[in-house]
């Protein structure tokens, strides 16, 4: 085990709890925080120990997971008050796991790295269910001394870690380039099953016929059955791709670079937030073509 074997995850949301439940499994003692009391407790009923604050979780731990919500929350719980770097040993490894910017990856890397400690830029794809199985897809960059203090930590949760370099910020790109992906194809997705409908097709046949054909994709595979169920209990919310596509965003526009399909998919996400459905599964963006085209998808909508 790294070191000591002790394990400490920031953030205990749905990647965040998954990551640590599988760490638990694997035998390692782990610890957490998060500002969430629910979260708290049920990774304590799992067996887990919970952190009075960020400082506290850290303590002693060889390897610090970061997977909260955006930048200023990694910013909060390394550097802020109470913040875990305080409690780090003088070998702790962060890796830092949260969807962000390459450029604040590579300022997070740097700061960390002058105050004495490595950071592995690793941000992650998979899901909650990846996470609760250990077979995330890790994008990671970082120094290799890093990589080896950490090294059964990361195969703990993963199913494949790509070694994308040393440099702080490539990890974060290629995270970057998946989630202007990922988040196009959803908003597609929606959009064709709402045409589909509209166009008078069955929407469960036509979800069968599509996943078999070339125009299938993971995201439709996996979202279409949310909009087909209508169960938009929030997996990943509409609000994290309005924060994801933004990063893409915001990275193109400092390299001068178009990426008009993904500022259209942004504007439907966006959108999908305004109509209160912030919270909802990102899904949920169907229902923004759904109440453009008045398509329903099963009775009890049509009765509503």
């Amino acid at each position: 085990m790294a070191s000591n074997g002790k394990v400490c995850v920031l953030g205990l949301g749905s990647m965040g709890l998954g990551v640590a439940l599988t760490l638990l499994e694997h035998q390692f003692d782990v610890s957490g925080f998060d500002i969430n009391q629910q979260a708290c407790t049920s990774f304590a009923e799992a067996g887990g120990k919970v952190g009075l604050n960020p400082e506290d979780a850290a303590k002693g731990a060889s390897v610090v997971i970061i997977l909260v919500v955006n930048e200023a929350q990694v910013d909060e719980v390394l550097f802020g008050v109470g913040g875990a770097t305080t409690g780090f040993d003088p070998t702790t490894v962060v890796i830092q796991s949260s969807t962000v910017s390459p450029a604040f990856a590579g300022s997070c890397g740097t700061r960390l790295k002058k105050a004495g400690f490595d950071m592995i830029d690793a941000p992650v794809s998979g899901g909650a269910a990846g996470a609760r199985t250990g077979n995330l897809s890790i994008m990671a960059s970082g120094p290799e001394k890093a990589f080896q203090d950490a090294d059964d930590v990361l195969e703990a949760i993963s199913g494949k870690v790509h070694h994308l370099g040393a440099e702080h910020g490539i990890g974060s790109t290629v995270k970057t380039v998946n989630q202007l992906l990922a988040g196009v194809h959803i908003a597609v997705a929606a959009e064709a099953m709402a045409f589909g409908v509209r166009s008078g097709a069955d929407p469960e046949a036509l979800y069968e016929v599509i996943s078999g054909s070339a125009g299938s994709s993971w995201m439709w595979k996996n979202r279409v059955p949310h909009i087909l169920n209508n169960d938009y209990t929030p997996l990943s919310a509409v609000d994290i791709f309005v924060k994801d596509l933004a990063i893409v965003l915001g990275t193109a526009h400092k390299l001068n670079f178009p990426l008009p399909l993904t500022a259209a998919a942004h504007q439907q996400f966006i959108a999908a937030a305004s109509a209160g459905l912030g919270k909802e599964d990102d899904s949920a963006v169907f229902k923004v073509f759904q109440k453009l085209s008045g398509v329903s998808i099963n009775q009890e909508e049509e009765r509503k």
